[in-house]
């Protein structure tokens, strides 16, 4: 008798080992049973994919949070002060949500912007998040560029857990956006983004593209091990010269929904051929990969800061993007405590009365365009 006690105690001793190094590796790889996104999140897929055959939407970056001269006024922006009308998606970044703070980067409150994107869903409108997520090995921002943070988060590495817990933070976070009667709205998700430069820390000169891959491949199993079936993954690097350059880092077509590039145009009027240049090449890039993998297309981030070109909307920005199959163009943000760090015209800006031509061109789709996104 004594004999079979201590047989069973051995037995669950090891059964019990087992099942903890199993929880261990399920922890370690975050491969999770394929998720199935919610309806309302397939429908917008489709529509990104269909969204072409009629136009593009147009989306500014914090549009309803604050403008040129105002911060935090209820149901404003300035693009619907020039046009009447809020543009078809919206921009928001969860940059500080990893901390547990009330405020992300941009001192924009997390609560506020959760009422914002149920506004936008409930107008009909898309909307994405970017994540300017700090640096957990040496706790600067995402511009803190030391090299090698990204070797430190992988499975068994030093700072893996405290980035499971960011990336935690961050699913909670996404899971409070949902409409009154419990339906959860859908994100474009534009994590890593720019990683062709170098100027964040998980950028080109700054861990391998191994590394980079597999940064992606556990943030995105990560978020569906938590359920996060209400999300649309975003690829998009920075500019680059060839198609091998932007398919470097990829992660694989079962990691990624949208293919996207972020460029901007600098140097004034005289930067307007070389931002041409890049837009065509970028788009051209995209449009044959967008092809071939059966993924829609974006710019994903683009403008002129300050917007000194009068007719930049319609002789510079127009011209290069009606010539692909985009889904959507999305300026960035119009800063309300940076003097001159604006992308989208305010009233009486120099290039206002070139917006209004630019939202009645009828290929242009500002949100009264776009309301069956989700259906």
């Amino acid at each position: 008798m004594k004999f079979k006690l201590i047989t069973i105690a051995l037995i669950l001793i090891v059964s019990s080992a087992i099942g903890c190094n199993k929880k261990a590796e399920k922890s370690n790889s975050f491969q999770s049973e394929s998720v199935v996104l919610t309806a309302e999140t397939q429908n917008l897929l489709k529509s990104l994919k269909s969204i072409p055959e009629k136009g593009f939407m147009i989306g500014h970056q914090d549009d309803p949070m604050y403008g040129i001269g105002w911060n935090g006024d209820a149901n404003r922006s300035d693009i619907k002060s020039i046009t009447g009308d809020y543009p078809a998606v919206m921009g928001f970044d969860l940059g500080r949500v990893e901390l547990g703070n009330a405020d992300n980067l941009d001192k924009v409150n997390f609560d506020k912007i959760r009422q914002e994107v149920i506004k936008q869903y409930n107008r009909g409108g898309m909307i994405t998040f970017s994540w300017h997520i700090n640096n957990p090995m040496t706790d600067g921002d995402s511009w803190n560029n030391t090299p090698g943070a990204v070797k430190t988060l992988l499975p068994d590495s030093i700072n893996h857990e405290k980035f499971i817990q960011w990336l935690q933070h961050g699913v909670d976070y996404l899971k409070t956006l949902k409409t009154a009667d419990g339906t959860k709205i859908p994100i474009l998700f534009r994590p890593w983004h720019e990683h062709t430069g170098s100027w964040f820390w998980w950028g080109q000169d700054n861990c391998t593209a191994e590394e980079y891959k597999q940064l992606w491949i556990m943030t995105h199993d990560f978020f569906k091990e938590q359920g996060m079936d209400n999300l649309i993954w975003a690829y998009s690097p920075g500019a680059v010269n060839t198609t091998e350059e932007y398919m470097e880092r990829y992660p694989g077509d079962e990691y990624v929904d949208l293919l996207g590039f972020d460029t901007y145009h600098f140097n004034n009027q005289k930067g307007t051929e070389d931002f041409t240049k890049i837009m065509n090449n970028m788009l051209t890039i995209i449009t044959q990969l967008g092809k071939e993998k059966n993924k829609p297309i974006a710019v994903t981030e683009t403008g002129i800061e300050s917007l000194p070109i009068a007719d930049w909307w319609t002789n510079v920005l127009f011209p290069v993007i009606d010539k692909y199959p985009i889904s959507y163009v999305l300026v960035w943000r119009n800063a309300h405590d940076i003097a001159n760090h604006f992308y989208a015209p305010y009233p009486g800006q120099l290039s206002a009365t070139d917006f209004v031509k630019f939202y009645q061109n009828p290929k242009t789709l500002f949100n009264k365009d776009i309301q069956n996104l989700y259906k």
